[in-house]
């Protein structure tokens, strides 16, 4: 090992999440889905703090740009433009005459 990669700091799932102020579990869902690359050694998860910094800036660059076919996904990925139904109008119910 480089003395590079002795010196690195490692974060634990704990304070990944506090930094962020998320939840513990959305930090093990990024490691889960492989967004947030982490080190196990046995039970134990420990994130680089380079890796944590990397995928920040990441966020930070991806939504800083406008257009383009990098832009992200669109409503019509998600609904494809077809009509989802007509909302029913809301019907006023008479007046009681006895009150």
């Amino acid at each position: 090992m480089s003395r590079d990669q002795t010196d690195e700091y490692y974060l634990t799932v704990a304070e990944v999440a506090e930094l962020l102020r998320l939840n513990q579990q959305t930090v093990r869902n990024w490691i889960d889905q492989g967004s947030l690359p982490a080190l196990r050694v046995g039970r134990r998860v420990r994130i680089k703090q380079s890796d944590l910094d990397r995928l920040l800036s990441e966020g930070y660059s991806a939504g800083s740009h406008t257009g383009g076919s990098d832009a992200g996904p669109s409503a019509e990925d998600f609904w494809g433009g077809e009509p989802v139904g007509v909302a029913e109008p809301v019907v006023a119910e008479p007046a009681d005459p006895t009150a």
